[in-house]
């Protein structure tokens, strides 16, 4: 019996695709040269940054030293800044407002390390709610991906828990004030996995924003910004209605 020619066995397929295949895996496998070799370089260059922003920190460090000394000037400096923040505004309830008149300092220092964490500090002038003189929240950043999160045990004086809503002075027949402190923040002790997408958001915002420029929010000029912005927003719409309403009237003649 004479085999089809017309026809290819499934063996003369497999010769066929074999040199496609071949070529394919190699320029595959040349592909993931090259990025190893980006990997490389992107981990060289990581570690550059990092090399930088640590000698930086070191250059910043005594001036924001001195912006402390020139803060522990300004009354309520912290506190006004605080409240004036959109995001930190909230909170600070009425009791904590009272605790931070007695705040003559913040701090935030990067370990030396900057891979390995930071630390925000709360110095605190004598005052009658709490013994410390410092309340730190810490975090620490492993090679494992996952954040230690550890903050200062406060030491209450005698009912003037306000954490716990025990320092709230009743006035009449009023009920004592029971929102949540800010200060309950300082207990919140754990361990975070960085690749479940959790982070400490208060923590951040005073790192990244409150902290850099702190005058900005003291003298309320971010709530300018963001009015400006607003008012802008509405300037537009009104000149977008003006339009839509002058060409409504010429539709309207040009149908007359």
């Amino acid at each position: 019996m004479v085999a089809d020619k017309g026809k290819k066995t499934k063996a003369d397929a497999e010769q066929e695709s074999d040199p496609v295949d071949g070529a394919l895996v190699m320029s595959i496998e040349k592909l993931q040269e090259i990025q190893d070799e980006l990997e490389k370089v992107n981990e060289e260059a990581s570690d550059k940054v990092l090399e930088v922003e640590q000698k930086y920190n070191e250059i910043r460090r005594p001036v924001y030293l001195k912006r402390n000394e020139i803060i522990k000037s300004i009354p309520d400096f912290w506190l006004t800044a605080f409240l004036s923040h959109p995001l930190l505004a909230d909170l600070l309830n009425e009791e904590d407002q009272k605790v931070f008149k007695y705040l003559a300092s913040l701090d935030v220092e990067d370990c030396k390390d900057v891979k390995s964490g930071y630390s925000i500090i709360f110095n605190f002038s004598p005052n009658p709610y709490f013994e410390d003189t410092k309340l730190v929240k810490t975090y620490s950043f492993t090679e494992e991906g996952t954040t230690n999160i550890n903050g200062t045990k406060i030491k209450w004086k005698a009912g003037m828990n306000i954490a716990n809503g025990n320092a709230h002075e009743k006035k009449g027949s009023k009920r004592p004030f029971t929102e949540e402190s800010f200060f309950s923040w300082f207990s919140e002790n754990h361990q975070k996995n960085l690749a479940d997408g959790v982070s400490d958001e208060v923590a951040e915002i005073i790192r990244e924003d409150l902290w850099p420029n702190p005058l900005k929010y003291f003298n309320n000029e971010a709530d300018e910004d963001f009015d400006g912005d607003e008012d802008n927003e509405e300037g537009s719409e009104g000149e977008d209605g003006e339009q839509d309403d002058d060409e409504e009237e010429d539709n309207d003649e040009e149908e007359n």
